[in-house]
């Protein structure tokens, strides 16, 4: 039987079966997405452990604010900007805060940093036998089933303590950036025959200077360590509602091992409505570039984002990639945070002229996007995924690497919300679907046409 053939003639019978009339959505006030009518989300839980902040509620009346992102009570930009000030990286640090709910003292952050280092390197034969053996073409399903392997490994896999649990936690967030540089290295070596390299990690290093190092040895400068460590820093929680965080407490919430909650999450945080943002941005960037002749005319950044909106140019999608968030209205603060030092990268790599059009997109593109909508009911603005492209294209990051850089960060916040959920969560969750399939009888085999 050709299965192919059969699945062709079958699947538009699968199409027309999950085919939902949108009138119903209305009729049963279902909250697609799990967003009320005014896009704020749908409360569904209670968190310590980070808050995304785009409105207040004023005289009664939801009103756009700038942006707040919040770990542990602490304000992202203090956060970033207390470190920068003692002129220290702050990954390390925030990681611990999202684990154990404070800052860690000196000597504290100090023994957690090189218990961090210690547990970089993968078990003794792992990446021969998972890595390069079993060869792959994506670097976060390559990470996925690292993570399913690692708990093979693990004679305490399915213990739900919570001391174990946050043993667990560390050592991902150490392997995590060895995995993710082991399996591109691979992945280039089976598509394009690369060299392969394979740099054991250094304890001495931080863990962006580690994963630089990693990946492309010794070839970067303190201020592309120290944008890399901004970068990790800044992604590391989003508050419980984004997708991959809330995929780890549903399936946390089952009772499942840590290993499978934090695939599930790497799942969600793969699909491009997530993760991939960045790249759409470098990749409508490229072809803004090539398609105006004076990056420096507002004239023409003007008319060609106004082609892109109307479905002229670009991907026809009729959208500004890098633009707009689920929460942030007024501001994204992780963009305004990057933006600062992506400026000095910019100058330390020659591509302030580039740096410049960035700017100049985001000073104009709300207002165009406004004209072109004819209201301003909804706010728009930079997110930080129109940045972090640009940085990592400064760093020398192959696209490919993006999206596991993601999760590189945000396991932090995903093994936070692991924790809580269990502690606090204390039930499975499980929301409420409405039935709206029509009632059939059955027919005997024989008699069906």
């Amino acid at each position: 039987m050709d299965m192919q053939k059969f699945i062709a003639e079958h699947a538009p019978e699968t199409e027309s079966s999950c085919t939902i009339d949108e009138q119903l959505f209305k009729q049963f006030d279902v909250k697609r997405g799990l967003r009320n009518a005014d896009h704020t989300g749908v409360l569904v839980g209670l968190t310590r452990v980070g808050s995304v902040v785009g409105y207040e509620k004023r005289d009664g009346k939801l009103e756009a604010i700038d942006g707040k992102l919040i770990y542990r009570g602490i304000e992202i930009s203090d956060l970033v900007r207390g470190c920068q000030a003692e002129k220290r990286p702050g990954f390390d640090e925030t990681v611990f805060l999202l684990l154990f709910g404070r800052l860690p003292k000196e000597e504290e952050l100090k023994l957690f940093s090189e218990g961090l280092a210690e547990q970089r390197a993968l078990p003794e034969n792992f990446n021969r036998d998972m890595i390069l053996t079993m060869k792959g073409k994506d670097i976060m399903n390559m990470l996925a089933r690292s993570i399913l392997a690692l708990y093979t490994l693990d004679e305490q896999a399915d213990d739900t303590s919570i001391q174990n649990i946050i043993r667990q936690s560390i050592s991902l967030i150490a392997k995590f950036p060895t995995i993710a540089v082991y399996s591109y290295h691979a992945m280039r070596h089976l598509i394009y025959y690369d060299t392969l390299s394979v740099r054991y990690p250094d304890k001495k290093l931080s863990t962006a200077e580690n994963f630089l190092y990693m990946l492309k040895g010794s070839d970067y400068t303190p201020l592309e360590a120290e944008l890399l460590d901004l970068c990790l820093v800044l992604h590391a929680e989003h508050g419980g509602g984004n997708n991959s965080t809330f995929t780890t407490r549903v399936v946390s919430s089952s009772g499942t091992d840590t290993y499978s909650a934090i695939v599930a999450a790497i799942g969600s945080l793969k699909g491009p409505l997530h993760g991939g943002a960045n790249i759409e941005v470098i990749h409508m960037m490229d072809n803004i570039k090539a398609n105006i002749m004076n990056w420096g005319n507002d004239d023409e950044v003007t008319a060609y984002l106004r082609k892109i909106l109307k479905k002229e140019a670009y991907d026809k999608s009729g959208k500004i990639y890098g633009f707009g968030h689920a929460v942030y209205t007024v501001s994204d603060p992780r963009a305004i945070l990057l933006k600062e030092k992506a400026r000095l990268l910019s100058k330390e790599k020659g591509r302030e002229k580039e740096m410049q059009l960035y700017e100049a997109i985001e000073r104009i593109g709300p207002e165009i996007y406004y004209e072109f909508k004819g209201t301003r009911e909804k706010l728009i603005s930079p997110n930080v995924d129109f940045y972090s492209g640009f940085v990592y294209e400064c760093l020398k990051i192959p696209n490919e690497l993006y999206t596991p850089l993601f999760a590189i960060s945000r396991i932090a916040g995903w093994a936070s919300h692991r924790l809580e959920e269990l502690i606090s969560g204390r039930r499975i969750i499980r929301p409420a679907y409405k039935a709206v399939e029509p009632d059939h009888k059955f027919i005997p085999l024989t008699g069906r046409e």
